[in-house]
């Protein structure tokens, strides 16, 4: 019969999770991953691949877990304009949180890598962009609900809303708290566009 390993590896996925959310994917050695798994280099191997394999998956687990919010939250509210409004709250919260390293792991994973690093930032990017096709589908949405004026430029601003996401996860790591944030989704909220008829 096998033994079992040692471990357990959802613990160990999370720890590893919070390794590269702190430093990157580049700057995150295997040493430093061993150590916050608590578990050896083979053990890592064996488990979850290569290293590559391994911020995959990492990336996966985050996304059903600390970034969820942002998905339901484009996916639950009844109008683009509430959708993003609360992304920006609940970004502004998540990203300040002390429970975890600040900002996001999509946004700031991958920000200062190498060419032989050129696939994860792809990775990331993907995501990114997937979250702006999105943010712009709710936007068109709401034209056609005849929300807002025909002529918004939605591709406009859903870049637009996309820059203060990315924005807000670089101001956490520099130190900016829940209050701030909120202040930056509140005053962001006033781009949008008027409704159609006022």
């Amino acid at each position: 019969m096998a033994r079992q390993r040692a471990f357990d590896r959802d613990t160990a996925l999370e720890s590893a999770l919070r390794e590269f959310w702190r430093h990157g994917y580049e700057a995150t050695s295997i040493a430093a991953l061993t150590a916050a798994m608590g578990i050896k280099p083979p053990s890592l191997y064996a488990a979850f691949g290569d290293k590559r394999r391994l911020f995959e998956e990492v990336v996966s687990r985050y996304q059903e877990t600390h970034g969820a919010f942002s998905t339901r939250a484009l996916a639950e509210e009844p109008t683009g304009r509430q959708a993003i409004e609360r992304v920006l709250r609940e970004a502004a919260a998540e990203y300040a949180s002390d429970e975890h390293p600040r900002g996001c792991l999509i946004i700031s994973a991958a920000v200062n890598c190498g060419p032989e690093s050129a696939e994860v930032e792809e990775l990331l990017r993907g995501f990114r962009q997937a979250t702006k096709a999105t943010l712009k589908r709710r936007i068109d949405d709401d034209v056609a609900a005849g929300r807002i004026p025909a002529g918004t430029d939605t591709e406009g601003l859903a870049g637009f809303y996309a820059s203060v996401i990315q924005g807000m996860s670089a101001q956490s790591r520099d130190g900016a708290g829940h209050d701030e944030l909120l202040r930056i989704a509140t005053l962001a909220m006033s781009a949008w566009p008027a409704a159609t008829g006022t």
